[in-house]
Parts: structure tokens; sequence; C-alpha cells
């Protein structure tokens, strides 16, 4: 699924439009290769990508089927996606930190029970035992994470950036990069990653928006 998105006026839309945009070195993790950012482009409106799609954006549309079955649909839409040579990013952004403490998940019955399948199989995989079910603490991290690890198993050399804006105006975010690395460090306890088995293919960025 492709989803237009306006142009941000505030929070992280805002400014993780303005960062892909304009200023993609702030967004270039030290560990990997040089990135090409391929959401969200001002000349595809700042479109955002999920399920199959965002496979397809990233040059990977031959998983899809696999995605089908891994996750049902309408799965995580991406912040942002970008490519290097010999792999793939996911991006996740924040402003605020009330943001990182998402709801529960809100799927339906069917789509729940798949969910709670691909969890298992996630956590299973990574050896954790959460201190609380990942469709109820942290999902949206959870679900990133799962994401995250299903790119890795089928051979693909994915990545998930972190992306904690700092010094938002309009929605008192941040002032330090240790404030994200506390909400991170919270979810990952809850979650049972501690330490994280994926933490080599985790980065963490804090863009100061004052520069952007």
């Amino acid at each position: 699924m492709r989803i237009e998105q306006p142009a941000g006026h505030k929070g992280s839309l805002r400014w993780m439009q303005r960062a892909v945009n304009g200023a993609p070195r702030c967004l270039q993790p030290a560990a990997l290769p040089p990135l090409t950012w391929v959401s969200p482009l001002a000349g595809d409106g700042f479109a955002e990508y999920r399920d199959g799609d965002f496979l397809r954006r990233l040059g990977l549309g031959h998983l899809a089927p696999a995605l089908s079955d891994f996750w049902p649909a309408r799965g995580p839409q991406w912040d942002g996606l970008a490519r290097f040579d010999g792999g793939v990013v996911l991006a996740e952004a924040k402003a605020h930190l009330r943001e990182f403490d998402t709801p529960p998940s809100a799927a339906g019955p069917a789509s729940a029970r798949r969910i709670e399948t691909a969890f298992a199989r996630v956590q299973a995989a990574l050896g954790v035992t959460p201190a609380a079910p990942w469709d109820r603490t942290f999902y949206q991290y959870a679900n990133r994470i799962a994401h995250l690890w299903w790119l890795r198993a089928q051979g693909i050399n994915a990545h998930l950036v972190l992306i904690g804006f700092l010094h938002d105006p309009d929605l008192n975010g941040p002032a330090t990069a240790a404030d994200w690395h506390t909400a991170i460090a919270g979810a990952e306890a809850a979650l049972g990653l501690t330490p994280n088995p994926l933490a080599a293919a985790i980065h963490s960025l804090h863009p100061d928006v004052r520069e952007l």
C-alpha cells in the first residue's frame, strides 16, 4: 500500500520529510554505507509504504508473498525507507517521547491470531522471554523488530534506523539523545530484548531540528 502524505507542518512527519529531502546527511548511520532514501520523497507525494509495496519500493518485491504469510495486511507503515550497496533500511521516526509508548494492537480476531503467531516465532528465534505480550506493550516497536527479524531471516541485510529528533519546538521534544536511549531501553526491557540479539542491525540517530 502506498500512502501519500501532506507536507508536514509539525512533529516527526515534518522533520522526516525535511531531513530526507534536504539534509539526508543527518540520517546516515556511521556503521552503514551511504544510504539512498526512497521514501518519503517530495517527488513521490511524500508517500509512505506498507505491506508488499514497501518491499517493492526497496527492490524486494519477490518477497511480498512470503510477507503475506508472515503478517496480515495493514502492517507497519514505514516513516522512511532507504537502500545501500548490499542492504536496506527501515526507518521509524519520533519527535517526542509520548510517541514511543504506543497503544496495544487494534487488529481484529483473525489478524490478531496471525500477529500472535508471528511474534511467537520471532521470540523463539531470538531466544527472548518478554515481560509482557508484544501485542500489548510497545506494540509498534515490537512489530518493527518483528519485520526486521523477518527480513534478515529471508537473507536480506536489513537494518532498522530509529530516529529521535531533538528540540522539537511544537511538541516540546527531548533535548538530549539520552532521553531517547532511556525510552528505547525501557521498551526493550519490557519486550525481553536485554540484550537485544538484533542490536547490530539497529541504529539510533538524533538529528537536531534546529539544523533542518
